[in-house]
């Protein structure tokens, strides 16, 4: 029969043994979201080689942690650990749709329905700077483009209907993304005008001098 002292020994080496683990995997936790967003820059940089070297790196860790969570679950499925398969999430979802033209499934990411689901709507913000980029470069078409798969991103999300509360933290999301939706659609609307208001100036010129 074990003394007290031989049990409280074992429950110390036991907290220290999970502090140990908690640190460490809190330290992972911090990387995978650092390559995710790396990853994120990069795509907008179009260096897409380099894009999926800091994924496969994230996913390697992301796995590792995903074994570990079977033994120490608790540990693992903390806050920290949603918010970095949200940023993974995005980070995919918005490298598939610009190399493939396609949205990448949970099962292919392997990440929960929920962290996949907020990582979607987190993916508009990123619609919108290659919106404006597109702007800067003159092309008012492929800013309207992407304008399109926003409101199709945030149209889908809200007809998750009964599920759409069951995700926490969407709603604050798509007030986010309805807000910056309509931003990049006054954006482009004013580019419209201007664009159309150079070309009439450019053909009324044209016309005096004839």
């Amino acid at each position: 029969m074990a003394t007290l002292k031989v049990v409280l020994e074992e429950i110390k080496q036991d907290l220290i043994r999970k502090s140990q683990i908690r640190e460490d995997t809190q330290g992972e936790i911090r990387k995978i979201t650092s390559l995710s967003k790396r990853a994120i820059l990069l795509i907008h940089q179009k260096k897409h080689d380099e894009t999926e070297k800091m994924l496969k790196n994230a996913t390697e860790k992301i796995v590792k942690l995903q074994s570990l969570a079977k033994q120490y679950p608790d540990i693992i499925y903390c806050g920290m650990f949603s918010e970095a398969l949200q940023e993974y999430a995005e980070a995919n979802i918005f490298f598939t749709l610009i190399k493939k033209g396609k949205f990448v499934t949970p099962e292919e990411i392997n990440v929960p329905a929920i962290e996949y689901t907020l990582g979607l709507s987190d993916a508009i913000g990123e619609y919108r700077r290659l919106s404006l980029d597109a702007l800067r470069d003159g092309d008012v078409e492929k800013g309207e483009e992407y304008l399109k798969l926003m409101d199709e991103i945030f149209i889908e999300l809200l007809a998750l209907d009964e599920a759409y509360m069951l995700v926490p933290g969407l709603r604050r999301k798509t007030d986010v993304a309805r807000k910056i939706i309509e931003i990049t659609r006054g954006d482009i609307t004013q580019e419209v005008r201007r664009k159309t208001l150079e070309d009439y100036l450019k053909h009324f010129k044209i016309t005096k001098k004839e």
